[in-house]
């Protein structure tokens, strides 16, 4: 709820709690390093190894009777000392004069029955409540104590002058324990409390209230009284008792706690304390007992702004519900709460109400309440938690007649909003609502009021905001935490939007234009979701690094990733990811561009260092090698007198002469050359079939000078023999020089159909490749053969 809104009840609803916090507020902080909380130990003695510093200690609940000098004197710098609820029966304030800086001191709930007086004047509060003393136990260097604000005590019997000794102090708060206050009957004592913002008296909690002392305080702003047992016969006693303690003008808030009593009893009470100057009536544990019938009350004119009674037990089963709640609906106050009593329901008041502000939590009021009720002109807020509503539409037509209702809190109910087809209706003045905690789905959104400002919706069954909404453009704050959305609502239907709630969702991939969609926001929860940190979030992740921490509520500590498991756990402010990983048509172009880079690069190089011809030739030279091996041992065996038989064109005789022959022959390879191997006066034909059939190789020089030569006799040779069919393991082919396929005559389709389907061996011109081409030369003659000349000579 805005802070403007706030009800007035809440600004004194826990005035006199705000003042003992103010008059004795000293830091008890757990982490402490010099605080040490020795509690529940079981100790009957204080323990010797306390740090020196020790400033804090907490030494409740234990079985301690005594303290000594010895005990304290070494804590020096002791600020704060509880020892409530031990078994100390004798105190002497001595056993703290060395510790001069001790304000807080606890030994309430003791069995003290008297102390010994000692000058200590650092005192700030001091309780000895709940102990066992027939008189108030105050010394007259009580009165020292200038910085006291709390004050502690218990009596058996009350003097009127027994707090003169400190008469002149601004105590901030009394606590008077008179559970054991006893005196005999039509005795009347008294007790005069000078300066005391805050009275509080504690009764005893099992007997009826009897007690006949007249206390009058000056100054008194709370009373608070403790353990009232009250019945139609001792409700008299009661309210005299109350006379004196409420004469007072300054007194604005009145306490019961802890009261049982008859309803007859309590509507006394309450026509007492209306024409008193209490402003703040409030009622902690209420039983109501015996019966309650009809009872005539006058609303005469009151300075009472609010009462609150909280938790009532009914013992009367059967009862007039009206004569309960027409006293409540008729109050002519501002302020009525009346939460945590599951038999309270509610009247809708008979004339024009004055009630400003409504607070019934926790009872048990349905869909009906207020309906058709135009009396409540003047009503502001109306909290009904934690009741039985169950229909939104019911909850809108209830406050059509409440023309001034700004703030309306029904959260914690059972309440459903897609039952009704029609559109809801509300009193346009509602500006805060709150409606967590409920059963609401995406539906909600076509229900509710046009003017809303602060709409809270946390705690319900919401998966996303329909886009297709009425449009909420007054809205500023939205809290839809704890909900199934799985994306920030945009601002498209909540232009004013500045404050967004939306933590412990399903959000896993936020919106990355949110932000541009709300330029008003100041303030955004949304942290607890499952991010998903992939490539959907990446944009988002780069929009919050422009927004203010300010604006960010929870960054980076609640905002971390859930998937994928790599990065399960990292904070999103560490999740980043390359535009090239998110962006396929980039990517694509990327490795697009990339390969043909590569593509260019090897081809560049293959055609620099002329890579094909390195791997045609080890191809070349691997098979022949692996040919050699598998050759038959019967072919080796023939009539054979060379190792290879050359072919070549004229043209080329040169280069067959000085590069091919020398290293052949000193390879020990015997070649046969037609100009010096041919006998004469046999034929070319016969002279070249001969040469072959004696040879183990045939060599061919293939040039363009081959092909248009004479030599297209070996064709006769090739068509005859059968030389050059697929398979032969017998042809070498070197080609000396590149041979284009079109120079090539058709006649020499043999040669062709070789050229397309046989290895040959290239000669390069680069002398560097060279040693590659006679490696293959050398792979073809791997084998030592037996040569076997026309003398039949055995040459190896």
């Amino acid at each position: 709820m805005t802070k403007d809104k706030e009800p007035i009840v809440k600004s004194f609803h826990f005035v006199c709690l705000m003042i003992i916090i103010v008059g004795t507020r000293i830091q008890f902080s757990d982490g402490n390093e010099f605080a040490v909380d020795k509690s529940k130990r079981g100790l009957i003695h204080v323990p010797k190894d306390l740090p020196l510093k020790t400033k804090v200690l907490d030494m409740s609940q234990n079985y301690i009777a005594e303290l000594q000098v010895s005990d304290m004197s070494f804590l020096s710098e002791l600020t704060v000392l509880r020892l409530s609820h031990n078994r100390i029966q004798l105190l002497d304030l001595s056993v703290f004069k060395f510790n001069q800086d001790l304000e807080y001191l606890d030994l309430s709930h003791n069995q003290l029955q008297k102390i010994s007086c000692h000058p200590i004047v650092s005192f700030r509060h001091l309780d000895l409540s709940f102990n066992d003393f027939k008189a108030l136990p105050i010394c007259k260097e009580f009165g020292n104590l200038s910085q006291l604000n709390f004050l502690g005590l218990s009596a058996m019997k009350l003097q009127k002058l027994d707090l003169l000794p400190i008469a002149h102090l601004h105590l901030s708060y009394i606590l008077l324990d008179l559970r054991n206050y006893y005196i005999k009957e039509n005795e009347t004592e008294s007790l005069q409390i000078l300066n005391a913002k805050t009275l509080h008296l504690v009764f005893h909690p099992t007997s009826l209230f009897a007690i006949q002392v007249n206390i009058s305080v000056n100054t008194l702003g709370c009373l608070q009284l403790t353990n009232i047992k009250l019945n139609d016969d001792n409700c008299q006693v009661f309210i005299k008792f109350l006379s004196e303690l409420t004469r007072g003008p300054t007194l604005l808030n009145f306490t019961l706690n802890h009261i049982e009593t008859t309803w007859k009893c309590l509507v006394r009470v309450f026509q007492f304390l209306w024409p008193k100057p209490v402003e703040y009536l409030n009622i902690y544990n209420l039983t109501i007992i015996e019966s309650i019938r009809e009872e005539d009350f006058t609303y005469s004119k009151t300075t009472l702004k609010a009462l609150t009674i909280e938790h009532i037990t009914n013992q009367v089963f059967l009862f007039s519900q009206t004569a309960l709640y027409t006293v409540f609906s008729e109050m002519n106050i501002m302020m009525l709460t009346i939460s945590d009593t599951p038999f309270i329901h509610m009247l809708c008041p008979h004339a024009p109400s004055t009630f400003k502000f409504l607070n019934f939590t926790q009872n048990v009021f349905t869909d009906s309440i207020f309906e058709k009720c135009s009396t409540l002109v003047k009503l502001e807020t109306l909290i009904l938690q934690k009741n039985g509503l169950k229909d939104l539409f019911k909850v809108g037509l209830m406050t059509k007649d409440m023309p001034s209702l700004e703030i309306l809190d029904v959260s914690w109910n059972s309440l459903e909003s897609g039952r009704h087809k029609e559109n809801c209706t509300w009193v346009e003045s509602i500006v805060v609502l709150n409606l967590s905690s409920n059963m609401l789905t995406d539906s909600v959104f076509r229900c509710l009021p046009p003017r809303i400002k602060v709409l809270d919706l946390h705690s319900n069954k919401i998966k996303s905001v329909p886009k297709q909404v009425v449009k909420l453009e007054a809205l500023q704050e939205l809290n839809v935490a704890f909900n199934s959305l799985t994306d920030l609502p945009g601002c498209g239907s909540f232009s004013s939007l500045s404050v967004l709630i939306i933590d412990h969702n399903s959000v896993s991939h936020p919106s990355a234009d949110f932000f541009q969609s709300c330029q008003k926001m100041r303030s955004i929860k949304a942290g607890d979701n499952p991010f998903q940190c992939t490539c959907e979030l990446r944009e988002f992740v780069k929009n919050i690094d422009q927004v203010s921490s300010e604006v960010l509520e929870g960054w980076p500590d609640s905002y971390k990733c859930d998937y994928p498991e790599s990065y399960r756990g990292s904070p999103l402010k560490d999740f980043h990811m390359s535009e090239l990983s998110c962006n396929i048509t980039l990517l694509i172009v990327t490795i697009g561009a990339t390969m043909l880079v590569l593509a260019v690069t090897v081809t560049s190089l293959c055609i620099y260092l002329d890579l094909p011809w390195y791997l045609r030739m080890v191809c070349q030279w691997t098979q022949t090698r692996r040919r050699a091996r598998n050759i038959p041992l019967e072919e080796l065996q023939r009539n054979l007198q060379f190792h290879a038989f050359i072919s070549y064109s004229e043209h080329d005789s040169a280069w067959v002469k000085s590069e091919l022959v020398p290293y052949l022959e000193k390879e020990d390879i015997q070649i046969c050359l037609h100009e010096r191997n041919f006998v004469p006066g046999k034929s070319i034909v016969e002279n070249i079939i001969n040469c072959i059939e004696k040879s183990y190789k045939s060599i061919f020089v293939l040039s363009p000078n081959f092909v248009q030569s004479e030599w297209c006799h070996y064709e006769l040779y090739f068509a005859h023999h059968n030389l050059f069919h697929e398979g032969s393991n017998n042809l070498i082919l070197i080609l000396l020089e590149p041979i284009p396929q079109n120079s090539i005559p058709n006649k020499y389709h043999k040669l062709k159909a070789l050229m397309m389907q046989r290895t040959y061996l290239q000669w390069p011109k680069e002398k560097s490749k060279r040693g590659l081409f006679w490696a293959n030369i050398r792979a073809a003659f791997n084998m030592k053969l037996t040569l076997v000349t026309e003398n039949n000579d055995v040459k190896s």
